[in-house]
């Protein structure tokens, strides 16, 4: 038992120590550069099989040091699909993916202490998993990635979490796709047992 908590215990400060490294990466990135990086991951993520094919996307709303995903939230309605945002719940790790009525709808959400937008609690919207028809796609935001589909969170768990309710759904897993900035894209990023992989990653340079 001990060798296994020390293993936990290791990784947690491994995690630390890269957080806070990947948190300089992004803040010496300037803004002309995010959006540059964010407009090649939109194209690349309209381009890809997985997203053409599915019907129930989720994608994260996203904060100034990640991925910019308005663009990518328009073709979601443009082409006719269903767009899924997280509500996050404060003080815990768990999160639902409800339904955005419209791209403009973002705007009159109302704001967590994140500075995110977010449906309130009690608005009554479909939440992916409430349905037979569950999620196809998750695109991933996070900190930190290898090419080993490995992906480093915040800290708070709400992505590991929610998998692992999908992975109770009649459907099973949705295909994932984390995106992420070249600069996010590390060597190895340490494992704990509860971490879920990525089925995916996009960024510049990846193959996609």
């Amino acid at each position: 038992m001990r060798g296994g908590g020390d293993m936990a215990a290791g990784a947690a400060g491994a995690k630390r120590v890269l957080r806070a490294e990947l948190r300089r990466r992004l803040q010496a990135l300037g803004q002309n550069e995010k959006l540059r990086q964010s407009r090649i991951l939109g194209h690349k993520v309209m381009q890809h099989a997985q997203y053409q094919a599915s019907q129930r996307i989720a994608v994260f709303l996203s904060m100034p040091d990640e991925v910019q995903t308005g663009e990518i939230i328009k073709d979601i309605f443009q082409k006719g699909k269903d767009c899924f945002i997280p509500r996050y719940e404060p003080q815990s790790n768990h999160m639902d993916m409800v339904k955005l009525a419209s791209y403009e709808e973002i705007a009159s959400l109302p704001l967590t202490s994140w500075n995110i937008h977010q449906p309130a609690e009690n608005d009554g919207r479909e939440e992916a998993l409430a349905a037979p028809e569950g999620l196809d796609l998750i695109l991933m935001p996070g900190l930190g990635f290898d090419k080993h589909g490995n992906r480093l969170g915040r800290g708070k768990g709400y992505y590991d979490a929610y998998l692992s309710r999908c992975m109770q759904h009649p459907k099973g897993k949705p295909y994932t796709i984390a995106l992420a900035f070249k600069e996010q894209m590390c060597d190895a990023i340490p494992t704990s047992e509860n971490d879920v992989k990525v089925d995916e990653i996009l960024y510049e340079e990846s193959k996609y």
